[in-house]
């Protein structure tokens, strides 16, 4: 089996998140290879996350709902997946 390379895009629940601490948060909840910001407007950030799995793990579910459970996320959409 081969890695699955995933991107994901985490909203903040308001401008007034710290996103500094948000992006603390994720790394110390799953395995990140890089986050980006990308801004949205009203200063409103979101955050660009991508993950690298085996492909054996299964889907992107578990994930998603680990990162919303964070303290700060408003939602949390896969945007990518690709085989490495």
């Amino acid at each position: 089996m081969g890695q699955v390379a995933i991107t994901l895009k985490v909203m903040p629940e308001s401008p007034e998140v710290d996103i500094g601490r948000l992006k603390e948060d994720i790394r110390n909840s799953v395995d990140v290879k890089e986050i980006r910001e990308e801004p949205i407007g009203f200063g409103l950030v979101a955050l660009k996350v991508l993950i690298v799995l085996q492909d054996s793990t299964g889907g992107t579910d578990m994930i998603e709902k680990l990162i919303s459970e964070i303290s700060g996320v408003a939602s949390v959409n896969t945007e990518d997946v690709t085989l490495l």
